[in-house]
This record gives structure tokens, sequence and C-alpha cells, in this order.
């Protein structure tokens, strides 16, 4: 609320304020996603849901005859190029070794989760009317019986966590993590380089002998005037040897995320979610900066497959539920308080709630995408939202409205770089959930055995980037080929 008055005195409501407002709601997710799960106004939640469903799909700013017109370019591109579908082409320089191969693991992972998406939203159906609901349960009473349900179940409120996680203790818990099972030290370097606005930070990263080997910019808030919404890592600059010298150029990450900026006087506060992006765009950084290699084209996450670059990444998310890091997050800003224990065990029952619904999604997606760039026909009798409705019928529990205009806003597949490629996040998450597996095989609690298991892993998988084959890089860390069971297990979908 104190966000939403805030953005309102932007927009000229001088006196507003997060108790009385007005207070003005946005479709960036920082403001959409709270008013969609705490808003008690049914109307407005359904008013804000259908907009934000038909973003970018009428007027000028319609990208239906974009979305017709790229798919038509990427279908002539692959033929050119001799190839049967824009997938191959996509396919041929990721890890993943044809789309079938894909396909199986979707179907396998669709057929764990399909019925528990089911049988989640049967149990908020139910929930819902002991609590006096008499309307049948529609998209956007979705995420705000959830989080009823959540509170209920688990006994907190996400928001009520924030106090816990101010963004330098969740730092300073981060950083404390990576020199226990990386042998790393970061430290700050703000005034050392130039930034692009104030609230930008700068960090080095040495070895434990105190040699820097990288540094990183940290753009932590949302800006929604000057900044797109999401969270992402970059390179600024990649680890190489100088041409005809003996000097290495040393990385520099961009890590760029949008989370609640400081309000009213308070430090930025972050929900436990805003904590898990921070891990996973760091698992990024990590994996630029930890590199060996010093050819430039191979370096860092550069040629590494778009499949297993998200490994690090959300690797890193598991460590959010590891009790001891957890903790050394969450302090209170005020008090200095550790999170109590009950809320560590509340998030960890959590972490599995609706998961199967949380699954279902991403495949749809991921079908969604393969579908459009290895079968669908531009300007055939069936458009591309024809093919997203028809998938929907096996991998949705509610059908999309008919004014559901998704793809248009679907920027990660028409104006990023997850063409044929959006199952990258489920393909990555097997390798990184078996990869944390290999942590607790070795025993989460013994730091001794974590930190030869993290340097086996900075090794190899953060070490090694574009230089090999992923599958070489995995079975070097893992000894084996990934299997799902590690994923499965963490989701609460293992049979």
């Amino acid at each position: 609320m104190g966000l939403a008055a805030q953005a309102a005195r932007s927009a000229g409501e001088e006196t507003a304020t997060a108790e009385s407002g007005p207070w003005r709601i946005t479709l960036d997710l920082p403001s959409y996603m709270p008013f969609m799960q705490h808003s008690q106004r049914r109307d407005l939640r359904e008013k804000l849901y259908r907009v934000y469903i038909s973003r970018a799909s009428s007027g000028e700013l319609n990208n239906k005859p974009l979305i017709e017109r790229i798919l038509e370019l990427r279908q002539e591109q692959a033929k050119l190029l001799g190839y049967g579908s824009y997938a191959e082409i996509s396919l041929a320089a990721k890890m993943a070794p044809s789309v079938e191969a894909v396909e199986k693991l979707l179907e396998e992972l669709r057929q764990s989760s399909y019925d528990a998406a089911v049988n989640d939203l049967e149990a908020l159906r139910e929930f819902a009317v002991s609590k006096g609901e008499t309307e049948e349960l529609q998209h956007w009473d979705i995420p705000f019986w959830a989080e009823r349900l959540r509170e209920e179940k688990f006994d907190f409120n996400a928001e009520a966590l924030r106090p816990y996680f101010p963004l330098e203790q969740v730092l300073s818990g981060l950083f404390d993590l990576s020199k226990r099972i990386f042998g790393v030290v970061i430290t700050s370097a703000d005034g050392e380089a130039p930034v692009w606005h104030p609230e930008v930070r700068y960090f080095q990263v040495a070895d434990e002998s105190g040699q820097p080997i990288a540094h990183f910019y940290l753009d932590p808030y949302s800006r929604p005037a000057e900044k797109r919404g999401g969270a992402w890592m970059n390179e600024c600059i990649s680890r190489a040897q100088v041409a005809g010298s003996s000097q290495l150029r040393l990385p520099v990450a961009y890590l760029v995320c949008n989370q609640t900026p400081p309000v009213d006087g308070k430090p930025s506060l972050m929900t436990f979610g805003e904590v898990e992006t921070l891990f996973h765009e760091f698992g990024h950084g990590l994996q630029h900066m930890l590199t060996k290699v010093n050819y430039g084209k191979a370096s860092g996450i550069r040629n590494v497959e778009w499949d297993a670059v998200e490994l690090p990444s959300q690797f890193m998310e598991n460590w959010c539920y590891h009790r001891p890091t957890l903790l050394s997050l969450g302090k209170h800003y005020e008090t200095g308080e550790p999170l109590p224990e009950h809320y560590y065990q509340k998030l960890l029952a959590a972490r599995t709630y609706m998961s199967g619904s949380v699954m279902l999604r991403q495949i749809h997606l991921s079908w969604v995408d393969l579908e459009l760039h290895h079968r669908y026909q531009p300007g055939g009798s069936e458009t591309a939202e024809d093919v997203r409705r028809r998938l929907a019928e096996q991998t949705m529990v509610l059908p999309p409205l008919p004014e559901d205009s998704f793809l248009c806003a679907f920027g990660h597949i028409f104006a990023g770089g997850y063409a044929a490629g959006y199952y990258s996040y489920k393909w990555a998450e097997v390798l990184s959930a078996d990869a944390f597996a290999a942590f607790e095989e070795a025993g989460l609690e013994d730091e001794h055995t974590l930190a030869e298991v993290g340097h086996r892993f900075r090794e190899t998988v953060l070490a090694l980037g574009g230089s090999q084959h992923p599958m070489q890089v995995f079975r070097s860390f893992r000894g084996r080929e990934p299997n799902t069971t590690a994923l499965l297990r963490h989701n609460g979908l293992a049979a």
C-alpha cells in the first residue's frame, strides 16, 4: 500500500498515504501481484486481470500481426538454412538433442503435475466455499484464494516476512554463503566505477588470498518509468586474455532486479520471492565471474547452451531453503531479531504449495513455444492463439478467457532469446535440482564436506563456461547424466 501511495504521489496526488490513499495500481508486477493476492475487491481484481491479459493486443500497440510475421520469418530462415523448423535451429545450439527429447521431458513432467494441479484448484474451491465465497472461482480469484489458503495452511502472510529481509542483510548472508561454499570474498567497491543511477551498487569479488577476480554492479529496485520489469544478469565485461600480452581482463557483471524500493524512510524490505530472485540472478553472475576460461567467446556465460545456462541460477535458489543460510539472511531490520524458526518451517512446507499448478504453467508455456516454432504454419487456418488454446486443453486446468491475449506480452519468445527455448527453464531445473542433490547427499550440515562439493561445482559448472558441452560439464561434476528424481522430490511430486 505504501508503494501504491508512492506511485500515486508520483502521478500528482501529493497527499497520498499508505493508510488512506489514494493508491495507484499499475501493471508492473510489484504492484499487480500484491493487488491480485490481497485486494478483497473482487470487481477490481477482475478489472485488473482482464486488462493485464489483454496487454498489447489492440489499437496501435497490437502485437498479433507482429507475432505472425515473426513466426513467418523464422520459418523462412529455417528453410534457407536447411532445417525443418525454427525449433531445429534453436536446438542445434542447445544441450537438448532434439524436439522429441524435449517433448518427452515435458510429457514426463506433465504427467507428474497435471493431477496435482487439478487437486490444487479443487482445494482452493473448497476453501473459498468454506469462507463464504458463493461465486464460481475465476482466474482473478486464484491468486487471492491461493494466498488466503497459504496463510491459513502455513499460518503466515508473505508480506509479514518483509521486515526480516532488508536488502543489506540479505546481501550479507548471500556473500557469506559464497565464501563458505565457493571460497570467494565479496566486498563493496562503491565509487570505484561509474554508475547510471544513484541506487546502483558496485562490488569486488576476490579469492581467499584477497586477489580480485571479478566485479559486479547491482541495480536492485523497480523504476517503472525508465526500467523494464523482471530481473536479469548481463555481462559488462567478459574474462579474456588480451591478445598479444600476458594481461588478463577480469569479468564484470550486471545484476538487475525490480524489487520493492525503500519506502517512507524504511530500507528495501524484500519478499521471500524477491530474495529467491536475487539468489537466482547472482547464480548467473557467479558463472560469469568465476570462469577460468581465458577465451572471450567461451568464458563465463558465453557459448553456454541456452538450456544449460539456468543451471547455476536455479541451483542458487535452493540455498534459500537451507536453514543456516536462510537464518543468516533473515533478521528484523529494526530489532535485529533473527527470522523465527516457525517461519522457516512454514517456508519449507510452503515450498511445495501448489507446485503442481506452478509446474503445469511452465509446461504449458514451453509446449506453446515449441509448437509455434516447430509445427505451426503462419497464415494457415489456425492462428497462434488457436495453438495455445488447443494445447491448453492438456496443460491448463482453467481454460484461458476469450480475450486472453497472453502471447502478445510473451516477450521471452518474441522479444527475448527464448524462441523455441522456453523449455530451458524446466530442462535446467532438472540439472539444478540434481546438482543440489549432490550437496544434500554429502550432508548440508557438514561445512567441510559442503566446501569440498562446492569446490567441485566451482571448478566444473562455474569455471568451464562455454568451453565444453554442458553434458560433459555436468558429468564432470556429478559423475553421471542428470535425471528428474531430485526435481520431483523437491516439488513434492515424486511418486
